[in-house]
C-alpha cells in the first residue's frame, strides 16, 4: 500500500481557460469620385485585395452606382495596411480615390 500525505488530498487545483475573444473586424470601403477611372478602381481590387475580375467588376460598378462599397473585410492592422497601400497607388497615379474603414457592426 502507498502511503498518502492528506495535506494533498484536498489542494485539487483546477486551471481555468480564458475565452479568447475575437478581434472585431473592419470594413475597408472604395469611395467614388468624378476623377478616378473604373479601370484603375478594378487595378485595385485585383492587385491590393486579390478579387478575381469579376467580382472587382461587380464591387466598382457598386462604387460607382451607389457612391460607396465594400473592398474587403479584416482585423485592424490589415484593413489599416490595405487603406495606406490603396491611398499610395492613387496618390502614385493621380487620382483622389478615397478609401477608408469603419468597424464592422
Amino acid at each position: 500500500m502507498t502511503n498518502r500525505d492528506p495535506e494533498f488530498d484536498d489542494a485539487v487545483e483546477t486551471e481555468s481557460r480564458q475565452k479568447l475573444k475575437k478581434p472585431p473586424l473592419y470594413k475597408v470601403l472604395l469611395h467614388n469620385d468624378n476623377y478616378t477611372t473604373m479601370e484603375f478602381v478594378i487595378w485595385v481590387l485585383q492587385s491590393i485585395f486579390h478579387h478575381n475580375e469579376a467580382d472587382a467588376f461587380r464591387i466598382m460598378l457598386h462604387v460607382h452606382v451607389q457612391g460607396i462599397g465594400i473592398a474587403g473585410i479584416y482585423t485592424f492592422e490589415v484593413a489599416e495596411m490595405k487603406v495606406s497601400q490603396v491611398t499610395s497607388a492613387a496618390r502614385e497615379y493621380e487620382y483622389p480615390l478615397l478609401c477608408t474603414m469603419d468597424e464592422e457592426a
